[in-house]
């Protein structure tokens, strides 16, 4: 006889899946995007020997504030079509606009077109609807007690993610490995297992919205939510420490491999190994660490301390001088980030009432887009004005403004959402 509590049990692994090879393929891209177009010395350098490689700085944040911007402009009215439509449509369709977005950018690649590789991101963008709407499905089934500890899924497969898929962009760019594997490699495995993941929702996902909305579409609902966002006054603190937050750490992650190549001479096959590093650390953070915290500590107070750990570990990268110093820090930054990124959804999940929960996901999920996508823009423009090592910096005091911002402003307001 099958036990009640299996279909549960079985979505939240399927979802763990699903987003799990998302994060595979979008983190292929960490490893390779900055040695196509922020190192000159490499056989695969995109640009013209003649071009300043301060405009290649410049393209990466432009490739990656697309990517967000499409985000920004699209997570809501997927999340309207996952209502109307439910869950398991929208993230197959966000998965094949994933599948086709990696084969545009290895042809990219390959016609060395710089337009190709906008498109490609332009469309993941506007298609990235996975872990969003995922996420929302969670919700569906999820009581509010254990959210925490079922977020942490998303956590987690972020971090396993992070583990396997800059470590795979580097190993299948590498030709030194094996002579076929080029950078459009890493994008060609990522859409077959985009493909792979499309069979696996079609075939094994349930439905998990069964009360679905008629209500029209909301194409103008991310500025409408950025407006709301600020009109919530009790969660208006939470809201921006959230953007500061993401603005920071986007700062921080877009032009990572640029600091990594500039400072310690990272190829692809190393900044794949040292993201890898990092993904394990966060893997092990919110699958071993948080669960055992938050049955001791109130979500805020665990907030409090790793939001801070996580800007002082992101300045302290500035200070290493041999690349094995890295391995002393990644660990504490990880563990932190990782703590952070679970607790700051669960407050703002749990300072709304029930019946008004999809709508502050979505507001936070616009808050969170814009707060990536506007650093990413002009990271690029600071990096070639200032140094490459500036946007870490500016990163660093971004995530401690979200703290303080935290410590200040924030009252520990809760709504019950029984």
């Amino acid at each position: 006889m099958r036990n009640m509590n299996d279909p549960h049990k079985n979505t939240l692994s399927l979802i763990f899946v699903t987003i799990f090879i998302d994060l595979i393929g979008f983190g292929m891209l960490i490893p390779v995007v900055p040695t196509l177009l922020a190192n000159p010395e490499s056989p695969f350098f995109l640009l013209s020997i003649n071009t300043p490689v301060e405009q290649g700085y410049i393209l990466i944040g432009l490739l990656t504030g697309l990517y967000f911007f499409g985000q920004f402009i699209s997570t809501p009215i997927l999340g309207d079509l996952s209502d109307k439509y439910g869950r398991k449509k929208i993230i197959m369709l966000s998965i094949i606009g994933s599948m086709f977005s990696f084969i545009l950018f290895a042809i990219g690649i390959f016609a060395k077109s710089i337009t190709l590789l906008f498109i490609a991101r332009g469309l993941n963008g506007f298609t990235s609807g996975i872990v969003s709407v995922s996420q929302a499905a969670i919700t569906d089934f999820t009581p509010p007690h254990l959210r925490s500890k079922n977020f942490g899924v998303i956590g987690a497969a972020y971090g396993i993610g992070f583990i396997i898929g800059p470590f795979l962009g580097g190993v299948l760019s590498n030709p030194e490995l094996v002579s076929w594997f080029a950078p459009s490699t890493p994008f060609l495995f990522a859409a077959f297992l985009a493909f792979l993941n499309f069979l696996s929702v079609y075939y094994f996902l349930p439905e998990t919205n069964l009360s679905r909305t008629t209500a029209p579409l909301r194409w103008s609902q991310s500025i409408k939510n950025i407006i709301s966002a600020y009109g919530m006054k009790e969660i208006r603190p939470l809201i921006v420490t959230n953007f500061f937050y993401n603005a920071g750490f986007a700062f921080f992650t877009t032009f990572l491999g640029v600091f990594l190549i500039v400072k310690f001479g990272f190829n692809q096959s190393a900044i794949g190994y040292y993201f890898a590093f990092v993904g394990v650390c966060m893997a092990i953070s919110q699958t071993v660490i948080l669960p055992r915290v938050v049955k001791r500590f109130a979500e805020a107070k665990v907030f409090n301390v790793a939001i801070l750990a996580t800007a002082l570990f992101t300045l302290a990268h500035l200070t290493v001088s041999v690349w094995w110093g890295l391995l002393l820090i990644v660990p504490f930054f990880a563990v932190a980030n990782g703590l952070a990124n679970v607790t700051i959804t669960v407050l703002v999940s749990q300072s709304v009432r029930k019946e008004v929960q999809g709508q502050i996901l979505g507001i936070n999920t616009s808050v969170n887009a814009l707060a990536l996508m506007i650093p990413s823009l002009f990271g690029g423009f600071v990096a070639a004005s200032i140094s490459p090592e500036s946007p870490v910096l500016f990163g660093g005091l971004l995530i401690f403004v979200a703290w303080v911002i935290f410590v200040v402003f924030w009252k520990g307001h809760r709504t019950p959402v029984n």
